[in-house]
């Protein structure tokens, strides 16, 4: 590979900052970690590092959302997982964050707060502008080794990403050497046609790469769910109401746009099931009104999309095409999902929710790949070169003209 691992590095006694992705869902009332997924991710890392200093990192949630919060509770969590002492500090660049990687000894290990918290981690920035950042001019001469192993921030260009590579060694966590294997070795014997099945909510970052996959033809069939479904319909003149979505007008200009230059690609969904009094009720999508809250597919849609799963060459699915946590609205995720792992296609399943629900349904070993990355996965299957994978690239470069 063109970047450096763990095992091209003597990590004995070295000072390491371990870039992972430990975001989880909270539960708004409570506050508590709902879902532990990435910080189990995390775990194989930081195993591999046990006779360095530790010093970890990551995001919690955006600024101004619910998930938005400390790291305090994830330390207890990572703590219970490695039955080992987890040291945390309520700061991340102050002399308190310092202080506490300065004293750490080998074998020892310590987890920073958010790293939101500062406010540079919240832009991306060039590799030689994120170096400059007072993150990584107060913290880099601190650490002997970067080790980034979030690759589900891997298309961002925030300091944490790529300021520390630039100044310091740097190598790819295990969760990140194994994507990049694997999804190289995918990309390479992936073949026609490919169909991609979209949910989830990021309705932006799915309009791009949506355009994305197309033109590098990796879409011949786009079957869309959840809200990027929504806006679709919204576009398709079937949803007749505004759905209460920021930047509402803008999405639905552009999946407009798309469908028109593109209208032989897209599938959207003819029938859903809507929550009625808490119960599952079926509708036709023309029947919908304003204060239907869809929350699954119909029969009729499921039934289209496994015919074109079922004659695929390479499935790529992305967001859970319903609100599978409730068992009367799980049967289009289940259904889809089952059709993805009984396929004779190469299969690739993305996303913390759907990788949930895989083990849900006892179907992971039936997937040729999973990852809970997002759109860094998307943007990676169209070719694209990611920040995170450039810095290292550029990294392991400098490492071996020593």
């Amino acid at each position: 590979m063109k970047i450096l691992t763990l095992d091209d590095f003597d990590l004995k006694g070295k000072t390491v900052f371990v870039r992972v992705d430990m975001n989880c869902p909270i539960d708004p009332e409570t506050m508590e970690i709902s879902g532990t997924k990435r910080i189990e991710e995390a775990i194989e890392t930081i195993e591999s590092l046990k006779e360095a200093k530790v010093v970890i990192a990551s995001h919690q949630g955006r600024v101004g959302n619910k998930d938005y919060t400390g790291m305090e509770k994830h330390a207890d969590v990572l703590a219970k997982f490695l039955n080992r002492d987890i040291k945390y500090v309520e700061d991340i660049i102050g002399s308190a964050a310092q202080n506490e990687i300065k004293n750490l000894e080998a074998g020892e290990i310590l987890l920073l707060d958010n790293l939101r918290l500062c406010a540079e981690e919240n832009y991306e920035f060039s590799p030689t502008d994120a170096s400059k950042t007072i993150m990584v001019s107060r913290l880099a001469k601190l650490f002997d080794l970067c080790v980034l192993d979030s690759f589900p921030s891997a298309h961002r260009s925030h300091p944490s990403i790529v300021g520390f590579p630039h100044v310091l060694p740097a190598a790819a966590g295990r969760i990140v050497e194994r994507e990049v294997r694997k999804l190289d070795e995918i990309i390479t014997v992936a073949k026609a046609p490919h169909v991609i099945v979209l949910g989830g909510s990021k309705v932006e970052d799915r309009l791009e790469a949506i355009k994305m996959l197309i033109q590098k033809g990796r879409a011949d069939h786009v079957l869309l769910t959840g809200l990027i479904g929504n806006v679709f319909m919204r576009a398709q003149a079937r949803i007749k109401y505004p759905l209460g979505i920021k930047r509402e007008d803008e999405a639905v200009a552009k999946a407009h746009k798309l469908i028109g230059e593109y209208p032989d690609v897209f599938s959207t969904p003819v029938d859903v099931a809507v929550d009625k009094d808490g119960s599952r009720v079926e509708m036709d999508v023309r029947e919908l009104n304003k204060g239907d809250q869809i929350l699954d597919l119909g029969p009729k849609t499921v039934e289209h999309y496994n015919k074109l799963i079922s004659g695929a060459g390479t499935v790529f699915i992305s967001g859970p095409p319903g609100f599978f946590e409730r068992k009367e609205f799980s049967y289009g995720t289940r259904s889809l999902l089952e059709s993805v792992a009984n396929s004779m296609a190469t299969t690739i399943v993305s996303g913390g929710h759907l990788t949930s629900a895989l083990k849900k349904y006892e179907l992971a070993d039936k997937i040729d790949h999973i990852s809970t990355a997002g759109g860094a996965l998307v943007l990676y299957l169209t070719g694209e070169k990611l920040p995170m994978i450039i810095a290292l690239e550029d990294a392991a470069r400098r490492e071996r003209a020593k």
